[in-house]
C-alpha cells in the first residue's frame, strides 16, 4: 500500500501506545484480523495462524500438511522458491540445486508454462498435459513406495519467471494429488492481497471451482511489518491439534501487527487498489505489447494485474 502510508503508520503507533504482548495473552485484534481475513477467502478456509514471515508460513504449511496426511513426500514446481528455512530451502529447486541436491521426499513438475515449457500454446491441451506430469510423478513415487503429502505451489510462479498457469491446472492436478491422499498447497506470499487485480488471491484465477486446502500469506500483508498467516481447514487444524503439541509463535499474531494488518486491509479496499492494480497492469501489458511488436528480442509479454513477466529472447523461432 506504499511506504510509511500514513494510515499503516498510524496504527502501529497506536497500537504501540497501548499494549504490545507476546501472543500467549488474548487480544481482540487478533480474533478481528482473522475475521476480516476470512471474509477475503471461500468459507472452508476458517482457521488462521499467524506468524512472522513468509518462510514461517510455509514451513508451518508443510507440518500441516504432514501431520494431516501422514505422508512425507512433497511435489513441487521446477525453478520454485519457498522460503529460506532448512525445510523450504529442500522443496525450493532453485536453491538446493546449487546446495546438496534433490532429497529422495522431492519430486520436481515442470512449470506450466505455455511459452517456454515442454507444452506450449500450440498444444492441443496444454493445462491435461502439465497435470499428467504431476499425475505420472505419483504414480512413480507409489511405485517406489512413497507417499505424497503435498502439491506445494505459488499461484503464479514468481521466480520461475512469472509464469501464468492455463486456467484448470490447479483443479487437474488437485484432483490428481487429493487422489493420492495429499493436500494442495497455495503459496500466495508475492501474489496476494490484491496484486492481480480482478481477485483478492491469485489462485481465484483459476476459477470458482477451484478452493486450495491451505493459503500461506507474507510480504504485502504487514506492508513491510513483519506478519504472515497460514489459513486453512477445521479438518487439517484438527489433525494438528490431535498430536497434543499445541502451535504457539510468540509473537506470530500480536497486537501490533494485527492492527497492522487490519489497517494494510482497509487501505486495500478504502483506495480501490485492487482496481488500481487492474487499471495499471491493463495499461503497462498494452504499452509493453506495442512494444513488442517493434522490438523482436521481446518474445512474450505476459501478466494479470501488477503480476508482469516479459521474455527477452535471441531467436523469434527457437
Amino acid at each position: 500500500v506504499g511506504h510509511c502510508h500514513p494510515d499503516i503508520v498510524k496504527a502501529a503507533h497506536e497500537q504501540n501506545q497501548l499494549l504490545n504482548t507476546n501472543s500467549r495473552y488474548l487480544h481482540d485484534n487478533l480474533v478481528d484480523y482473522a475475521e476480516r481475513l476470512s471474509k477475503t477467502l471461500p468459507e472452508k478456509l476458517c482457521i488462521f495462524y499467524f506468524l512472522n514471515s513468509g518462510s514461517e508460513a510455509n514451513d508451518l504449511a508443510l507440518r500441516l500438511a504432514r501431520q494431516y496426511t501422514k505422508h512425507e513426500d512433497v511435489i513441487v514446481l521446477d525453478h520454485a522458491y519457498h522460503g529460506h528455512l532448512t525445510s523450504l530451502i529442500d522443496i525450493s529447486p532453485y536453491k538446493f540445486r546449487n546446495l546438496e541436491g534433490q532429497k529422495e521426499w522431492v519430486h520436481v513438475a515442470p512449470v506450466p508454462d505455455t511459452y517456454r515449457g515442454l507444452y506450449r500454446e500450440d498444444h492441443e491441451d496444454s493445462v491435461t498435459a502439465y497435470a499428467d506430469e504431476v499425475k505420472n510423478i505419483i504414480e512413480h513415487a507409489h511405485k517406489r513406495g512413497r507417499k505424497i503429502a503435498a502439491f506445494f505451489v505459488e499461484s503464479l510462479p514468481s521466480v520461475g519467471g512469472q509464469i501464468i498457469p492455463p486456467a484448470g491446472y490447479f483443479q487437474k492436478v488437485a484432483e490428481h494429488v487429493h487422489k493420492a491422499g495429499g493436500v494442495f498447497i497455495a503459496d500466495e506470499i508475492q501474489v496476494g492481497f490484491g496484486r492481480v487485480g480482478k481477485h483478492f488471491w491469485a489462485f481465484q484465477l483459476q476459477g470458482e471451482d477451484f478452493i486450495p486446502d491451505i493459503v500461506t500469506m507474507g510480504k504485502p500483508i504487514g506492508n513491510g511489518h513483519p506478519l504472515a498467516c497460514v489459513a486453512t481447514t477445521k479438518e487439517i487444524a484438527e489433525a494438528f491439534a490431535a498430536t497434543g503439541v499445541e502451535y504457539f509463535n510468540t509473537f506470530g499474531g500480536n497486537p501490533v501487527s494485527c492492527a497492522i494488518g487490519l489497517a494494510v486491509l482497509d487501505v486495500i479496499e478504502k483506495e480501490h487498489l485492487q482496481a488500481h492494480a487492474t487499471e495499471v497492469g491493463n495499461f503497462l501489458m498494452k504499452t509493453l505489447k506495442e512494444q513488442q511488436i517493434k522490438h523482436p528480442i521481446i518474445g512474450d509479454v505476459r501478466g494479470c494485474g501488477l503480476f508482469i513477466g516479459v521474455d527477452l529472447i535471441k531467436d523469434q523461432a527457437e
